[in-house]
């Protein structure tokens, strides 16, 4: 199995994971996932320019087809045919239609889900971007190739259309299990452009692969702010006397050289979370600011209070002494075996909605093409439909979204609408029930947006171990590793 290679690591990686292991079992929050933080590569931050990646994960497999939904009358009208009682009305798409700077060939064209009216107007404004089909590959395949027997030559994905596995190999190029993310793999070659290396990378989602490196760890955050270790920041029992003990028990100094390391990252958790609290202030402080206010009316929405809480952590990115930073946000519930068209409709509402209040957000800020968003998914869905749900899928359709995003505009290759259960030349990107072959690796997507984050070429076979079989190293340019959606 092409999994990420362990000897490409460092030590770092190895005294890192022992840490952990030496916390586990601890009756303290995850504040204290913080091991050491060792020297790091050389990672370029131009001019003392800022510039941060958002990944925003749809936990269950998002529905590609009633996500991106095929609209001039000949697609339309396969689609309708093949999703039956799943299907959207035309009518419903009328306003929703996407306007490419190019158009398709063909005539095609595609609406967004109704829900979707946000993202529809940066889209048409030119500030989002989407992206065909696409979706975990080890090396490109073609139909003939997946179909075939030399799994050496040709190999799947691991564990195709396991929920877990594929998140993993989505965040990591590797099964559930995994250790290293991408996300981490560029945070450790940011950490030396940053005076606190502490914040490179941050979740306000709990654990996620896609933000562990070497060296860099997730920073987990709540929608809230920092997490507090309630022991030593608050009153134990009602007694202010039992927190100030144990404050002292979990942060002096020890002679034993593990119980010293383990109060010194105790130490570090409490000062990282009063640096975190002293830069982004209050929910009510941040409410007051102009800035924010794209995010009113959308307290009842999760995705926008992770979001909003990145944009404060942006904000006060001087502050937090941070040139370079990787987020990570997620939605849950798009495992949507039945009721899809009840309960995808708020999903993609949400992310519509917390995508461009916090693109506007941004703007407000004045960092708009500082920051790049971008979704990921477990998988597609299948085009077919099992009543009144789908299965699970493979490839799918992402967006971009930013001021550095090559806008109003469709990237990789459109998917032919049909279900791929025949040889014909419009089955050859599907396995089957509609899902899609990927056209485009996650690799190509993932390098894409980690150039603009100042990866070197050099650099990218660290950050992403199977780059290498795609792009000109690969012999494949029809499979680029830039895919041109960002500007520098």
């Amino acid at each position: 199995m092409h999994l990420i290679d362990p000897q490409s690591h460092s030590r770092r990686a190895f005294l890192r994971r022992s840490a952990q292991l030496a916390f586990t079992g601890v009756a303290l929050p995850t504040a204290l996932n913080l091991a050491s933080m060792g020297e790091a590569a050389a990672f370029n931050a131009p001019d003392g320019t800022y510039k941060a990646l958002v990944c925003v994960f749809m936990y269950g497999g998002n529905d590609y087809a009633n996500t991106l939904v095929p609209y001039d009358e000949a697609s339309y009208n396969k689609y309708n045919a093949i999703r039956t009682s799943i299907a959207l009305p035309r009518s419903a798409l009328d306003p929703m239609v996407l306007q490419p700077t190019a158009p398709l060939p063909g005539g095609l064209q595609y609406a967004f889900h109704p829900s979707m009216t946000g993202l529809r107007t940066l889209f048409n404004g030119g500030q989002a971007a989407v992206q065909l089909n696409v979706g975990p590959l080890v090396v490109p395949l073609t139909k003939a190739q997946y179909s075939g027997s030399n799994r050496t030559l040709y190999p799947r994905p691991p564990k195709l259309f396991s929920h877990n596995d594929q998140q993993s190999v989505w965040q990591s190029s590797s099964p559930e299990g995994s250790t290293i993310g991408f996300g981490g793999n560029m945070g450790d070659l940011a950490l030396a452009s940053n005076t606190n290396s502490l914040f490179t990378c941050i979740s306000v989602t709990g654990n996620a692969v896609f933000l562990a490196g070497d060296s860099a760890l997730a920073y987990q955050v709540s929608s809230n702010g920092a997490v507090k270790i309630n022991s030593v920041t608050g009153d134990v029992y009602g007694s202010a006397a039992v927190k100030g003990a144990m404050g002292q028990l979990v942060q002096q100094a020890r002679t034993h050289v593990l119980e010293n390391e383990y109060n010194r990252v105790t130490r570090r958790s409490v000062a990282s979370e009063g640096a975190i609290t002293a830069a982004i202030g209050t929910n009510a402080s941040a409410d007051a600011r102009p800035e924010f206010a794209p995010f009113t009316g959308l307290a009842d929405n999760s995705l926008a209070s992770q979001m909003k809480l990145v944009a404060r952590l942006i904000a006060a990115r001087g502050s937090l002494g941070v040139k370079r930073q990787v987020f990570f946000v997620s939605l849950g519930g798009f495992d949507l075996h039945d009721d899809l068209l009840t309960r995808h409709v708020t999903n993609m509402r949400r992310v519509s909605d917390a995508m461009s209040a916090f693109y506007q957000t941004t703007a407000n800020l004045g960092v708009a093409s500082d920051v790049t968003a971008f979704t990921a998914s477990d998988f597609g869905r299948t085009l077919t439909g099992n009543g009144d749900g789908s299965d699970h899928g493979w490839g799918s359709h992402h967006w971009v979204v930013g001021g550095a995003v090559k806008g109003k505009a469709f990237y990789g290759t459109p998917p032919p609408v049909s279900v791929g259960n025949t040889v014909a030349p419009e089955d050859q990107w599907h396995v089957g029930q509609g899902r899609l072959l990927p056209s485009t690796a996650v690799d190509q997507y993932a390098a894409t947006l980690a150039k603009w984050f100042g990866v070197e070429d050099r650099e990218m076979v660290g950050v992403l171990p199977n780059i290498n079989r795609f792009g000109a190293a690969g012999g494949r340019t029809d499979y680029p590793i830039d895919l041109g959606f960002l500007r520098p």
